[in-house]
């Protein structure tokens, strides 16, 4: 059968595809743990709950205006006053169906052919294939670890080009947690201040932050940049709704009009029950997401010490999100029962076929000498999970 060549061009999701694989072993009876989901495992907080239920009781079951409900859009402005003090307007905000939904229905409003995308790698695996979909063209910046995996200003300056239209920024970041501090923004924004290059801040995991510095994005750091920045966010990772697909984009009216105008004609709006449950996650009680958040923070320390205790493996300690991504290159070249491992592919699978723990290869984040673990689990699988990478890795020769 010939499908359209765009097809051809995008890469299945890694982190789905080891969550489908990890959940079909268990299917089959093994005991499978597993570290590859990117969302949290604490159920929806029930003061949201009720508000859906309350919805749908209510009868408010029919479409709503395609770029999300007056009441919605109204949380989401009081949200960005309040935490991050940026001012909108309703006509400046947009809803979709999941911060990727938004991300996706951005990169068709504003890419096309002979555009340029510089994302810094490692990045969320989705980023490349949303900008290829839209006819730009990635630039991959590679970070160093040494950096914190952060992207420097000289970096940043010498990957643009004359036909580069926007930069992606995600902070704290998947897979790597790290995030950027206002200073190290505001040196970011000075490279952008004289083009008119467009700044993408995803803050999915913003309220996911252990870092000695408060939490900003590139129009809070510079607020000249605020008219060229694009700001996304959503519910899914502060108020565990990832199932709920609801994200939103704030920024320049011609754009967010333009999102508008592209998801009427493919989703229509969000699900209106998950926009009455947002306005309680966005408008409710916070102290939720600081549970959750501590309990994150517990599960970060007991993870990234347990690995760092297994020889070969090198562990930064991240800011924020609830990743780690560690270095496990020093492992490439050792072998069990006479098949070598030489890449981040090849050691995720030796660690799920043979120890039963689900984890993501670096690869699919571009940096093959890492795989990715999500501590959104409890501390009894973490111990007993990082228990089984020890002893694969100590069968190794």
């Amino acid at each position: 059968m010939k499908l359209a060549s765009r097809v051809a061009k995008v890469k299945p999701s890694e982190t789905l595809a080891i969550t489908a694989k990890a959940n079909a072993l268990r299917a089959q009876g093994r005991d499978v743990i597993g570290f590859g989901a990117g969302e949290p495992d604490f159920d929806t907080p029930d003061h949201i709950k009720q508000a859906a239920i309350r919805a749908i009781e209510a009868g408010f079951t029919k479409y709503t205006p395609v770029g999300g409900t007056d009441e919605l859009k109204d949380a989401i402005i009081a949200k960005l006053k309040t935490d991050n003090r940026l001012e909108y307007k309703r006509s400046q905000v947009v809803v979709s169906c999941g911060a990727k939904h938004t991300l996706y229905n951005l990169a068709q409003a504003l890419f096309e052919e002979g555009d340029e995308v510089i994302i810094p790698a490692p990045y969320w695996v989705s980023y490349p294939d949303i900008v290829v979909l839209a006819g730009g063209t990635p630039v991959i910046l590679n970070t160093l670890e040494k950096d914190g995996f952060k992207m420097k200003p000289e970096q940043l300056k010498a990957s643009i080009t004359g036909r580069t239209r926007a930069v992606i920024f995600n902070g704290p970041s998947n897979p790597t947690g790290a995030a950027y501090s206002p200073d190290e923004l505001k040196a970011l924004a000075a490279v952008l201040a004289d083009t008119d290059i467009f700044a993408i801040s995803d803050d999915i995991y913003e309220k996911i932050l252990y870092a000695d510095f408060p939490f900003a994005n590139l129009a809070m750091a510079e607020p000249r940049l605020k008219d060229r920045t694009i700001v996304v966010n959503g519910v899914s990772k502060a108020y565990a709704m990832t199932g709920w697909r609801i994200g939103y984009a704030a920024g320049p009216e011609e754009i967010i009009g333009a999102i508008s105008k592209i998801q009427s004609q493919n989703t229509s709006n969000p699900t209106s029950i998950s926009q009455k449950a947002s306005v309680a996650a966005l408008a409710g009680d916070q102290q939720v997401v600081s549970m959750m958040v501590a309990e994150f923070k517990k599960r970060k320390d007991a993870i990234v010490d347990a690995l760092n205790n297994i020889p070969g493996i090198l562990c930064p300690m991240p800011e924020g999100a609830f990743y780690v991504f560690p270095n496990v290159s020093a492992l490439y070249g050792r072998s069990y029962e006479g098949k070598k491992i030489s890449n981040s592919t090849e050691f995720i699978e030796y660690l799920l076929d043979g120890a039963n723990v689900a984890t993501v290869p670096g690869v699919a984040f571009g940096s093959d000498d890492h795989i990715r673990l999500s501590y959104a689990t409890s501390l009894k699988n973490i111990e007993e999970g990082v228990r089984r990478i020890k002893d694969a890795v100590a069968k190794l020769g």
